[in-house]
């Protein structure tokens, strides 16, 4: 606490920081900006920088010094959202994944889609069976070397590349005979195009995982898509929710829960468990985020709710007021197209974040609802409803555990020789190396990914002591805001029953006070000379006003 307390009176001193952006292509931009610099000044930067029209796709993320992500909100100053020392360090990510990828009209924008989705894939994000993996990987293959050469290809070019966190001989051959026969002639932006129209197919595609357990303890992965809400056990999906089913998104501590429709007449509730109440509060404003950006077409749609409660834990987010692009034409052109953007230089984009109205706490609802976990709700699949017998939906091949996904942004980028040994091994990187890493800490010994619910409860473990001591410091700041709020009433009250007790008011309760010795004492002895004091006081400051 002491050394948080320092490092905000030493910033505060400070009128400009320095700020590195961490882009998609894995460059870096630095800049410096005012000490009340918004958000959206940062994103006005990077956007010129990129030469990026659509932007609300993307956003900045960053970490707070307790390893928890936020994204960077436009419309509040960054040194207050930022709470560690400067220089500030953040990076550039895709935020609302659009539907349709591969029909948006600018060239820029595709491609940093399509470096989100190839890093997705890469950190175990993007999960798949073998045989999509394979034509994904193949697409990337001729997007970035372009047509098979056995002059510049050797045998085992393709294992150059890291496409996945790991992968095995077998399916390095496939990639290559892939990229020699069925891609060969396509240009670049044609084998993103298709790259993109493939991921999208995905029941993991634009899954951003948040690590939580359900109700019986199990690790499970929630994500906000841009069909839905999707609940990720093992190698299967238990629960896909869309958007327009969702009616209510809430949070209370560690506890989320999601309040859908299934049916006209009936309703469900799904509950999980997050390590940490700000990771908890995180989950709850992508999720109120999602929802907003896909489901409405203006931010008008939004309903506001204001809360006369004082000490307020639970579901409260703004948003900013203003329009929210159509979701239903994510193709939409804003200025004409980017076709001499080298592709060198392409980077990730910060999003029009929306912020400034208050939202989605709907109020409760007055017909029954049942609690589900996991097998009574039945998943439905994008293009059309699943049959009724089918209870989960198979996304991959093996269980889904990715490896940097429940990581705190930004992250280090892995150095050469990590990348190396990565391409050699195929091992990805576990969750506490890219904590040291992304700390700039160095680490001793070697981690390797456990099991699908390891890299949960490793989150949860590690924060387990400070997430009691923070609950702690909460229930103080709470009672501390009761004594300060009672001690305010008592002192306004005191005020008013002053000023009614010296006016001219004939009550009978008033009449009853001004007879007591208490009162005239008071009454004489300091009401009186006070009131002399101001008058005095007025008469010489209406003097000098008047001789001016």
């Amino acid at each position: 606490m002491l050394s948080r307390f320092k490092s905000g009176s030493i910033r505060n001193l400070e009128r400009e920081y320095s700020c590195t952006v961490r882009l998609l292509d894995d460059t870096e931009y630095t800049c410096t900006i005012q000490r009340d610099a918004k958000g959206s000044y940062l994103f006005d930067i990077i956007c010129h920088h990129l030469n990026l029209l659509e932007k609300d796709y993307f956003g900045i993320r960053y970490v707070d010094p307790d390893k928890q992500r936020h994204w960077l909100e436009c419309s509040k100053s960054i040194a207050k959202q930022i709470k560690s020392q400067p220089p500030f360090t953040m990076c550039l990510r895709v935020k609302f994944y659009p539907p349709e990828p591969a029909a948006l009209k600018e060239e820029i924008t595709r491609y940093l889609v399509f470096m989100q989705i190839k890093r997705d894939l890469y950190h175990g994000r993007l999960l798949c069976k073998t045989s999509d993996a394979a034509m994904l990987a193949a697409h990337i293959l001729q997007a970035e070397i372009g047509n098979y050469d056995p002059g510049k290809h050797p045998e085992g070019y393709s294992s150059k590349f890291q496409f996945f966190p790991k992968h095995s001989e077998k399916l390095e051959r496939r990639i290559a005979d892939l990229h020699k026969t069925e891609l060969i002639g396509q240009i670049p932006e044609t084998s993103e195009r298709n790259f993109l129209h493939k991921a999208q197919m995905l029941e993991t595609y634009g899954v951003d995982p948040h690590p939580c357990k359900d109700v019986s303890g199990n690790p499970a992965f929630l994500a906000f898509t841009p069909f839905g809400f999707v609940v990720l056990q093992g190698n299967k999906r238990v629960h896909f929710l869309k958007w327009h089913e969702v009616t209510k998104l809430k949070f209370e501590g560690k506890t989320f829960h999601v309040y859908a429709n299934q049916k006209e007449d009936q309703k469900i509730i799904l509950t999980y468990f997050a390590p940490t109440p700000e990771a908890c509060k995180h989950l709850w404003k992508c999720g109120v985020e999602n929802q907003a950006f896909y489901k409405l077409d203006k931010s008008s749609q939004v309903r506001t709710v204001s809360s006369s409660n004082l000490f307020f834990k639970g579901s409260r987010f703004r948003f900013r007021a203003g329009l929210v692009p159509s979701r239903s034409c994510p193709s939409i052109t804003h200025g004409p197209r980017l076709t001499s953007v080298p592709r060198t230089r392409r980077r990730a984009v910060h999003i029009s974040i929306m912020e400034g109205l208050e939202s989605l706490r709907d109020s409760a609802h007055s017909t029954p609802v049942r609690s589900v976990s996991h097998g009574d709700f039945m998943p439905r699949s994008r293009s059309q409803a699943t049959d009724a017998s089918e209870r989960t939906a198979v996304i991959s091949d093996e269980a889904y555990s990715p490896s940097d996904s429940v990581l705190p942004t930004p992250v280090s980028e892995h150095s050469a020789e990590l990348s190396a040994s990565r391409q050699t091994n195929g091992a990805p990187c576990s969750i506490e190396e890219e904590k040291e890493s992304e700390a700039g800490t160095p680490r001793g010994d070697g981690g390797d990914l456990g099991a699908e619910g390891k890299s949960a409860q490793e989150g949860a473990g590690g924060d387990s002591t400070l997430s009691e001591v923070e609950q702690v410091n909460k229930f103080v700041l709470s009672v501390l805001r009761l004594l300060l709020v009672t001690i305010g009433l008592l002192f306004v009250l005191l005020l008013l029953l002053i000023i009614l007790t010296e006016s001219d008011l004939d009550i009978a309760f008033l009449r009853d006070i001004r007879q007591t010795p208490e009162f005239e004492q008071f009454h004489f002895e300091y009401f009186c000379p006070l009131r002399r004091w101001f008058a005095c006081k007025l008469r010489w400051v209406g003097g000098l006003l008047i001789n001016k």
